[in-house]
């Protein structure tokens, strides 16, 4: 294992460490589209879209079909629009309806955007656009740290395996309570680092004692000083620091932690001779630090030291897909550490959809406070049983902009035949995308039927 009081690691020596992380990488072939059924729980599944047309129902056969009894027969149908670049979703006329983000669809049509929330009847599936689904995954993050599978979710956890046992720093960006200290924790664990994992809040420093609490400080440095302390710093040795809103830092003391990193030695308020310290540094922030940078508050080179591993958390409205998986797991801490028997918090798929469509701007604080108001209920929660402040904050339906109405559709022209294929291309003067409109079909499709038909050469050539 790599020390910090051994040879500078060099840049071919990372590259290698770099290499190895990503060969235990899992990779997959990346789909058109993912749709993740979160709702009831017993039927939750991830369902890879390869095709151009998916239909979802009760007697459909496969992953989708869904058996539930509030799902009509053939319920809903997502089709691949080539133009659009997106799935469009209708609903086929079934009992119970369909929603995309608790809007109706009714007998209109609307394009799928990723984290898009479908409704069939009661249950309940997220969608994930192909072009959002990162191909690795890592089988060796803890899925008790780093839960789920959404997209982001992921390529979270590649990120992490990556850079855990790179002795460089890492720097977690991420909105406040998105567990940046759980990932810490996890880093610091997979690094193999024998010492223990510090972790200390910047922001909760001292003002006027920061930097003796970091660096520590010797006997007699200020009024007060009765012995020596070894600082914080130095109480990780061989281990892990964890330095929790850097951000926060003050700006006299950036050097020093600079130095610290560099130099991997610390010199005590006081002190007339540095100590070589063999620390692994991990920060957090809830601030963009390049933005803090450019304002002022905060060194660059420190930032460009402390980024070697910049690893971005995403917030809880960007992994839909897992917001049930944390509320189980979160009620289920809650009755272990109360020493009540593990019991599921049942949820109506009305209740269900309004959390999974929260901004949730806590993330992972906020649906703590959600799991301790309801955790004591034994009767199913609906959408009228959600706290008052979910109702007016976290639970508003997202923007128009990410709902995206497509007019009605009128029902697909029949395939052609040979002679209307060719009387067609020559109406709309040969354009392949004109004739794939015209027919409601892909260019592909058309591409096929002109190969089969020997009409290839009639059509012009288009970008």
């Amino acid at each position: 294992m790599t020390r910090y009081n051994e040879p500078p690691v060099t840049r071919e020596q990372t590259e290698t460490t770099i290499s190895r992380a990503a060969q235990k990488s899992v990779a997959r072939p990346r789909p058109e589209g993912r749709l993740h059924v979160v709702h009831p729980v017993e039927m939750s599944r991830i369902v890879d879209l390869a095709g151009k047309q998916a239909t979802i129902g009760r007697q459909v056969e496969g992953d989708l079909g869904l058996r539930h009894q509030t799902v009509s027969r053939r319920h809903l149908e997502l089709e691949w629009d080539g133009e659009m670049g997106r799935y469009l979703a209708r609903d086929l006329g079934s009992h119970n309806g369909s929603a995309l983000d608790g809007v109706a669809l009714g007998e209109s049509t609307r394009a799928l955007h990723h984290g898009a929330v479908l409704r069939v009847g009661d249950v309940i599936l997220v969608f994930e656009d192909g072009r959002a689904l990162g191909a690795e995954d890592s089988a060796d993050v803890s899925r008790e740290a780093v839960p789920g599978e959404a997209a982001a979710t992921r390529v979270l956890r590649a990120q992490i395996a990556r850079a855990a046992s790179d002795p460089s720093p890492a720097l977690l960006i991420g909105e406040t309570g998105t567990g940046k200290e759980r990932l810490a924790a996890e880093l610091h664990r997979l690094s193999g680092r024998r010492g223990d994992l510090v972790a200390v809040n910047c922001a909760a420093f001292t003002a006027n004692l920061v930097e003796s609490q970091l660096l520590g400080h010797v006997r007699g440095a200020f009024t007060g000083a009765q012995g020596e302390q070894p600082g914080l710093i130095r109480s990780a040795s061989a281990g892990t620091l964890f330095l929790d809103e850097i951000g926060e830092l003050p700006l006299d003391l950036q050097p020093k932690l600079l130095r610290v990193i560099q130099e991997r030695e610390v010199l005590p308020v006081g002190g007339a001779k540095a100590v070589r310290v063999d620390v692994r540094m991990v920060a957090a922030s809830n601030r963009d630090l390049a933005r803090h940078v450019e304002a002022g508050g905060f060194r660059r080179d420190l930032y460009a030291r402390m980024a070697l591993w910049e690893i971005r958390v995403p917030p809880l409205r960007e992994r839909r897909a897992d917001l049930l998986g944390w509320v189980r797991l979160l009620h289920g801490r809650w009755l272990s550490e109360r020493g009540q028997p593990a019991t599921p918090l049942r949820l109506t798929a009305e209740a269900a959809e309004k959390l999974i469509l929260g901004e949730w701007h806590d993330n992972l604080r906020g649906l703590d406070r959600f799991v301790h108001e309801l955790s004591d209920r034994e009767t199913i929660i609906s959408a009228a049983d959600l706290p008052g402040w979910i109702k007016a904050g976290d639970a508003a339906r997202p923007s128009a902009a990410l709902v995206e109405p497509v007019p009605p559709r009128s029902p697909r022209v029949p395939a052609p035949t040979r002679e209307e294929l060719a009387e067609t291309l020559a109406r709309l003067g040969g354009s392949v995308r004109a004739t794939a409109k015209h027919y409601r079909r892909d260019r592909r499709q058309i591409y096929r039927w002109l190969e089969a038909f020997g009409l290839k050469d009639r059509a012009k050539s288009e970008d």
